[in-house]
């Protein structure tokens, strides 16, 4: 059961935040709602309205949208029907139909919708919803919230006889008027209307020459308005009927009244569901603006805000084009209480109220600006003290209602407990003031709270320092410049730069060296070491962030360097394979082109195959070399060359036998035809042969021919041209 007083949520200034988040709420009884709300005392009740309203806000960049749940308030008719023999107005019947008509819309859109929209349709399906209250309310009202005709059959009938009569006294009226204009006894104007009746308007000489009833006169007294006698009939008789139209109008509202009345609860529940859909876009509508998200929940003790802003600064900051810094901070089991120390306007009550108000609108349901991979849990009660405090009412000082506050925080502090604390000790006597504040600090850390507090006390920073579960922290000063860094250090105390905020704020520096001495010297002294020590861990932290900037760099470096080697050698190893390749069959096709040139001087075709086949088992036996086998099988290899060997000189001995055979049918057959003259350019190919070549060049009777790895010299009678 979470408990929060009023004074903790104003220090916080959780109201100005549900001002800002009512602001963003289309409905009046929605404002009222979310001004109302307060921390939630059921972690499920947290965690649904969180889930809820995450996607309420993923919604506005879908293409299918959350419907619009505007409304009319029907608060005095739910009270009205709790009223016995009361009866609504016909706009009374408007807003229920309406409230009622947007509650079934959005009830069926979380329904169609409900994988995407999980929460928000679960917490839907408990609304009962029935369609009789509009059903009823459509038979009697048409769509522009008038009462129908024929809402009963004796109402059909008073309106149809209405509209007779005013067709009569319409047509009785002009029947006058057109006589008495004739006559010259009526006004340039000729009628007007008085009481919502049409009157001629006569003469004053002349209104005794015309039957009917007077029902004014002019200013003048010169225009007399007079109902002619033939209207008078059919007007009381239109009096009477819009009477008995009223009455029958009274008498249906009285009907559906009742027929709506048991129905109250339902309705009122119905306005509540669209009230806290409301809250649900307003706290939608903020989430965006502050740019929130829904950070890491856990059930251990620990709270790491990463990335967190204070909302209110945050947008304060944004209207005037400033920057927000943001503050991260950490409180676990082994290290559940902060001191925050450094000079004033370095952000200590900013970064104190940012975890503060932050905690309190989590457990709101509302979603907060942090970096999501932060990690909160809940809190039973958030106790806190910041500010002036001063009560002149009590007639309390500072530190007489600064004790009152310490001895509530006594009462309640436990376990389950987180406590703020801005310039804890102040109000009394530095010394004796300093000596309270230490021991209230270790009775909570005793008692296992959570807590920040700010202060100046060294004592306080020393304890901090010798607490196992406790820790300095410092709000980051330019020392040079004297200006707030506003980022916050854990792990070491910070210095108040008392004499060198004077100094900068030009105060003489004989009356600062003066007011040294008139300290302890200790006391100077080790303010001194402690804001040494944070000039030298502010230097070191550059230098670290460097030096890691500078080693990420080189390591990016070196890595693209041995990507590029990589790359070189390897392209450098395939170079070298092309060229071996290559050379290995410029040697082959010399060889071959020295057997070929031998064979064209002395036509030996035996001794070209003999050649060719020594040639061919060469090549084999390098490629052999190249992948030795044992000794053992060397006589298995003996074997297959040799069966090789018979088998190349049997296919040898059958082609010269089918080159004898063609060269025999050749000569039997007629003369070739002429051949065609040979060019430079011309694909060619040996006669009888099979290579085909291109035409370099042509000297005298030979050709040097072109077989795209080697070029041989060729006499033209040999070749033939390819079409």
């Amino acid at each position: 059961m979470i408990k929060i007083d009023t004074k903790t949520l104003q220090d916080l200034e959780f109201p100005t935040a549900l001002q800002q988040v009512s602001d963003l709420c289309i409905t009046e009884l929605g404002k009222e709602a979310v001004l109302g709300i307060v921390p939630f005392s059921d972690e499920d009740e947290i965690m649904g309205e969180l889930h809820r309203v995450r996607e309420f806000t993923a919604s506005f960049d879908t293409d299918n949208p959350i419907p619009n749940h505007g409304f009319e308030a029907i608060s005095n008719e739910l009270k009205l029907l709790g009223i016995e023999n009361s009866t609504l107005e016909v706009s009374g019947f408007r807003r229920i139909l309406s409230v009622s008509e947007t509650t079934k819309t959005l009830l069926k859109f979380f329904k169609k919708y409900e994988e995407f929209y999980v929460y928000l349709g679960e917490f839907s399906e408990k609304i009962t919803f029935t369609s009789l209250i509009s059903d009823a309310i459509h038979k009697v009202f048409d769509r522009y919230g008038d009462v129908k005709n024929d809402a009963t059959p004796e109402l059909a009938a008073i309106r149809k006889r209405l509209n007779v009569v005013k067709g009569q006294i319409n047509s009785s009226f002009s029947k006058a008027l057109s006589h008495y204009a004739q006559n010259d006894y009526l006004d340039e104007i000729r009628e007007s209307v008085v009481d919502n009746r049409r009157v001629l308007a006569v003469r004053a000489m002349h209104r005794k020459k015309i039957k009917g009833a007077v029902l004014g006169s002019s200013k003048t007294g010169s225009i007399v308005y007079m109902e002619p006698q033939e209207t008078l009939e059919y007007a009381n008789e239109l009096s009477n009927l819009q009477h008995e139209e009223l009455e029958e109008v009274k008498r249906i509202l009285k009907e559906l009244t009742e027929y709506v009345r048991p129905y109250q609860q339902l309705l009122s529940q119905y306005q509540d569901y669209l009230i806290t859909v409301d809250t649900w876009h307003a706290k939608a509508k903020y989430a965006i603006q502050i740019k929130g998200c829904l950070p890491i929940l856990t059930e251990e003790k620990r709270l790491f805000l990463k990335d967190a802003y204070h909302p209110l600064l945050l947008l304060a900051n944004k209207a005037q084009k400033k920057k927000t810094f943001p503050q991260t901070i950490e409180l676990h089991l082994e290290n559940r209480i902060i001191v925050i120390s450094g000079p004033n306007a370095g952000g200590k009550s900013i970064t104190l109220k940012t975890a503060g108000l932050l905690q309190l609108m989590l457990q709101s349901g509302m979603l907060i600006p942090v970096d999501p991979l932060s990690e909160f849990c809940f809190f039973d009660r958030i106790l806190t003290d910041i500010g002036d405090n001063q009560s002149i009412e009590n007639h309390l000082s500072t530190y007489s209602y600064r004790l009152k506050k310490m001895n509530q925080f006594l009462k309640k502090c436990n376990a389950k407990t987180l406590f703020l604390i801005d310039e804890f000790g102040t109000g009394s006597d530095p010394e004796l003031g300093g000596a309270l504040a230490e021991t209230f600090l270790e009775v909570f850390y005793e008692r296992e709270a959570f807590g920040i507090i700010t202060t100046h006390y060294t004592n306080l920073k020393l304890l901090a320092s010798e607490l196992p579960h406790a820790t300095n922290a410092n709000m980051q000063f330019d020392s040079k410049s004297l200006e707030p860094v506003y980022k916050l250090q854990l792990g070491e105390a910070g210095s108040s730069f008392t004499f060198e905020v004077a100094q900068k704020n030009g105060i003489p520096y004989s009356l600062i060296n003066k007011s040294k001495k008139k300290i302890e010297r200790g006391k100077v002294r080790f303010d001194k070491t402690i804001a040494n020590l944070q000039k030298e861990r502010s230097q070191l932290r550059k230098t670290s962030a460097s030096l890691k900037t500078k080693e990420e760099k080189a390591r990016e470096e070196s890595k693209q360097l041995e990507m590029t080697n990589a790359r070189a050698q390897e392209k450098l190893e395939r170079y070298q394979e092309v060229f071996d390749a290559n050379q290995r069959l410029i040697q082959l096709g010399k060889k071959f082109d020295a057997l070929a040139n031998n064979y064209f001087n002395n036509k030996q075709k035996k001794r070209l195959l003999d050649e060719l086949m020594k040639l061919v088992m060469v090549e084999n036996s390098k490629r052999k070399k190249a992948t030795p086998k044992p000794k053992a099988k060397k006589k298995e290899e003996k074997a297959k060359e040799h069966e090789l060997r018979q088998e190349v000189e049997q296919k040898v001995a059958q082609i010269r036998k089918k080159k004898k055979k063609e060269k025999a049918e050749a000569q039997k057959e007629p003369a070739p035809k002429p051949k065609v003259a040979l060019k430079v350019g011309d694909r060619v190919r040996m006669i009888n042969g099979k290579a085909i070549g291109t035409i370099d060049t042509i000297e005298k009777k030979k050709a040097i021919v072109n077989y795209g790895m080697f070029t041989t010299n060729v006499s033209l009678e040999e070749l033939e041209k390819v079409s």
